[in-house]
């Protein structure tokens, strides 16, 4: 019966959909997490009779026919870039960023990665770094004897040295757009790499036209709302457990069929 296949495909599909939602509750605390959505299509159609030919030489046309289903399969996993929650926190290399933009950073392998989480700290030599000590681009180095760092909204990296009154400027943040932020390659560490359907990155300044800007001593919060992943875990319960319920009726079925021809 098609019936158990069609619904081994629903079963499949809120298995999907449970392993996104989890995905999303566990990375609740993430910095700058942005959570998932699991995205499905209807598969391919059988056609019983069909729709729009005559029924029989020289007859009206059929109006509607009769199209049986296959099932469902998963067509993406998107990822929702919605500004999640800024947070203060008591790191003055901090930086959220407030609107469009990606933080860039330098990959072990001298590649250009992407990031929202902006928890920077300094290496050994005082250069900026993410958690994990990726280089943040471009290179901005804090010297040893600073005694005052800040970060404007515009990306502007200053310094005090010593006991001075005037600011000295060390570099400036830069932010990247892209065309498809959902084209981006999730790659763990709160890094995405760029793919053809993400587009090339587009550079400017924190606070440009389009671009977000930075504050200083605030991280981004995950942007997983609580209720909305428990409603949607307890929804695709109940479409797994349909699902399961149409195959155990589907066999019972099958199993009078087989009765009645013995």
């Amino acid at each position: 019966m098609r019936a158990l296949a069609i619904a081994a495909t629903g079963m499949n599909a809120q298995q999907t959909n449970l392993e996104v939602i989890a995905n999303n509750i566990a990375n609740i605390n993430t910095t700058a997490f942005k959570r998932g959505r699991a995205e499905f299509t209807d598969l391919l159609y059988q056609t019983e009779r069909a729709a729009g030919v005559a029924n029989r030489a020289n007859q009206s046309v059929v109006p509607e026919g009769a199209n049986i289903g296959l099932g469902v399969q998963t067509s993406a996993v998107r990822k929702l870039f919605e500004q999640g929650e800024i947070s203060q926190t008591s790191n003055t290399l901090d930086a959220a960023i407030v609107g469009n933009g990606w933080f860039q950073i330098e990959g072990s392998d001298g590649t250009t990665l992407y990031t929202r989480a902006g928890a920077f700290n300094k290496d050994a030599n005082g250069r900026l770094v993410t958690i994990d000590g990726h280089g943040v681009i471009p290179a901005i180095t804090i010297p040893q004897d600073a005694t005052e760092v800040t970060i404007a909204q515009d990306g502007t990296v200053s310094v005090r040295i010593g006991e001075q009154d005037n600011m000295t400027q060390v570099g400036q943040l830069q932010l990247a757009l892209f065309a498809n932020d959902a084209g981006l390659r999730p790659l763990g560490d709160n890094l995405f790499s760029v793919t053809e359907a993400s587009g090339d990155a587009v550079v400017a300044s924190p606070a440009d036209t389009g671009y977000g800007y930075l504050k200083q001593g605030y991280l981004e919060s995950s942007n997983v709302d609580s209720v909305k992943e428990i409603t949607d875990l307890i929804s695709a319960q109940r479409a797994y457990e349909m699902n399961s319920k149409v195959i155990t009726t589907a066999d019972e079925m099958a199993q009078i069929v087989s009765k009645n021809l013995k």
